[in-house]
């Protein structure tokens, strides 16, 4: 409409004024009171430098790629002058990209502030403003704007958007977490579709059990989570199940888990103490929240323990879908399956994989019987797992009676199952949504070389399935993880000839899956695990301990 595009230029023309002089920036100028050869944004070059220069090495020079409309410095040269002359000229740049910045107004993000030291005199107050699970380090005057009405005909947003806190009617859904140290905060949002799980330690004394909220039950679902955002619509929080942990470790589940069980001082134990809380979300397409719920793990403290360690889960679950076990966060784990998915119809205009968790549909291969019969083989298959190099097989007995072109066809079904995957996921993690985090299966065929006259009635029919999954280590040293990088599937046929009538022939049909590491040599000369002889000043951790 003519009144939006009105507006949108409305809003280029009325962009604020650039906190940044491109004229003073220049990314070549090296040398401290010199001239840098072809620099042309160097302001210790004079006019005859320039007539030396054969080329502009930072021919343009802007503050930030990322701005909407922002100026920018040209430099070129006048070849055609005698001497060559340089050519400055101040333009108007628009970024073509709709995900741009209009304007910068976080001024502190323009230089770098040094951090105030802790010392004895500030620590309290320092660990009031950033001891928290989340602090805010913007200006005031920005917090300000953010705060202000929306504009009218502006749309709201009602649904959770990812990472967006889980809000509930008090505050938000709490998932407590360390903080400086180990011990707990209950200042720790559980973020939307942020799956996280937790470990701290709270402070515990047998005598005040029952009036410390973090280890009654009561303090995780007295809340109801709101399904949308700043909505009156409450979906109350369930309790799914509550196991109780003795204090030899033995874990017991409770058959009625619609018993509240609150904290009880008895002599010097304290029992129906929470010691563990896994959040399950279950949400809508749209971002609403439909149902939660909680399982506990309670137990018993004794007088003598003054902590306790508590562990937190939270995870989603889409309406109408069953979770798929992952096989690793991120990376694969050696010795669990490889996920694989297909592609979904009306593909390239629909977004996802498919990806089930029935064996047959996932990446698998030929599972040997005692019968070593193929002919009988084509039910039983063995997934493929992370790491592990597998080959099976059977044995084909071929009659004059049989036909070609069915045994071909049973044969490929086989080696390859009722329906061979199309994408494999390149890590343990990998969400169907994500269709870039999937590798395509490149399919090979290898055929054995016909005569120049072949025999009346031959045929090729397919005796192995080849699966080559090359890997490579990505990530740090330290804690590598293994990704997918390619999947190959190779499938070798033979020319079957016409027997005559009354004689048999056997021939072996195999399934293979090899893991090849392509994980670049580290550097020659280059250690992994680099010796640092340092001592650090006796008050390095002042006033940590």
């Amino acid at each position: 409409p003519t009144d939006t595009r009105g507006a949108a230029q409305q809003r280029a023309r009325s962009a604020p004024a650039p906190v940044t002089d491109v004229t003073r920036l220049c990314v070549c100028d090296l040398l401290v009171a010199q001239c840098d050869p072809n620099c042309c944004c160097d302001p210790d070059c004079s006019p005859e430098d320039f007539g030396l220069f054969t080329s502009c090495s930072g021919p343009v020079v802007v503050g930030d790629s990322n701005l909407c409309r922002q100026k920018a410095a040209v430099y070129s040269l006048d070849v055609e002058a005698n001497p060559p002359e340089r050519i400055f000229q101040l333009i108007d740049q628009v970024n073509p990209s709709i995900f741009c910045i209009h304007a910068v107004n976080y001024k502190q993000a323009l230089h770098l502030k040094a951090p105030e030291m802790p010392s004895a005199a500030n620590f309290d107050r320092l660990l009031r403003e950033f001891g928290g699970a989340a602090f805010s380090a913007e200006p005031q005057e920005w917090r300000e704007d953010t705060e202000t009405p929306n504009p009218p005909g502006a749309k709201e947003n009602h649904t959770y958007e990812f990472g967006a806190p889980v809000q509930t009617e008090d505050a938000f859904l709490r998932l407590p977490s360390p903080v400086v140290s180990s011990w707990c905060s209950d200042a720790n949002p559980a973020g939307f579709l942020v799956s996280q799980a937790t470990k701290c330690i709270r402070s515990v004394s047998v005598e005040k059990c029952e009036s410390i909220p973090g280890l009654s039950m009561l303090f995780y679902i007295n809340s109801s989570i709101l399904a949308v955002p700043k909505s009156s619509q409450r979906v109350n929080v369930t309790v799914q199940s509550i196991v109780v942990q003795s204090l030899e470790g033995g874990r017991t589940l409770l058959e009625g888990s619609d018993i509240l069980r609150l904290p009880v001082a008895s002599g010097e134990l304290c029992s129906n103490v929470v010691l563990g809380v896994s959040y399950h979300i279950t949400y809508t397409d749209t971002g609403e929240i439909v149902e939660a719920a909680a399982a506990f793990v309670l137990g018993t403290i004794t007088k003598e323990a003054l902590s306790v360690q508590q562990s937190f889960q939270i995870s989603f679950t889409q309406v109408d879908t069953k979770p798929v076990p992952l096989s690793g966060s991120p990376g694969y784990v050696v010795g669990l399956p490889v996920r694989a998915g297909f592609r979904p119809q009306g593909y390239p205009f629909t977004s996802g994989i498919i990806e089930s968790s029935n064996k047959h549909s996932q990446l698998s291969i030929l599972q040997s019987s005692p019968s070593q019969d193929c002919l009988a083989a084509q039910g039983p298959r063995a997934p493929v797992l992370f790491g592990h190099n597998m080959i099976s097989g059977c044995k084909l007995r071929i009659t004059a009676a049989l036909k070609c072109q069915p045994l071909a066809q049973t044969l490929l079904d086989v080696l390859k199952g009722q329906s061979f995957p199309e994408y494999v996921a390149s890590f343990g993690n990998s969400q169907a949504q994500d269709v870039l985090d999937w590798v395509p299966i490149t399919h090979l065929q290898l055929s054995e070389q016909r005569l120049s006259n072949p025999l009346q009635g031959s045929c090729q029919i397919p005796v192995s399935l080849g699966i080559e999954v090359k890997w490579t280590k990505y990530g740090s040293l330290v804690n590598p993880q293994a990704r997918i990088v390619n999947v190959t599937a190779t499938l070798s046929t033979t020319t079957l000839k016409q027997l005559p009538s009354g004689r048999e022939r056997i021939i072996p049909v195999t399934s293979s899956v090899v893991f090849t590491d392509i994980s670049s040599p580290a550097e020659p000369g280059y250690k992994a695990w680099p010796t640092i002889n340092l001592k650090l000043p006796f008050d390095f951790f002042y006033p940590f301990v």
